[in-house]
């Protein structure tokens, strides 16, 4: 039987409180096209502080930013 072991950090090891560096933050532009894992291309038609407005052909949505779904292309 192998007992599950987690690896120690030492103190003076660089890495101990390394975090991963946070995402590029996107920036979207009315006219920008953009893809949506669940609604598809669509163009951006408004912007405001923390979300886009976006136009995908069959409806507008608004969409809070940051969103890991929503893709500049």
């Amino acid at each position: 039987m192998t007992s599950a072991r987690s690896s120690r950090r030492l103190p003076t090891s660089p890495f101990r409180n390394a975090a991963p560096p946070p995402p590029p933050v996107e920036h979207y532009e009315v006219d920008d096209r953009v893809t949506h894992d669940r609604h598809g291309l669509g163009t951006v038609v408004g912007t405001q502080d923390g979300e886009v407005t976006v136009d995908f052909g069959t409806a507008v949505r608004r969409i809070a930013l940051p969103s890991s779904k929503l893709t500049k292309l």
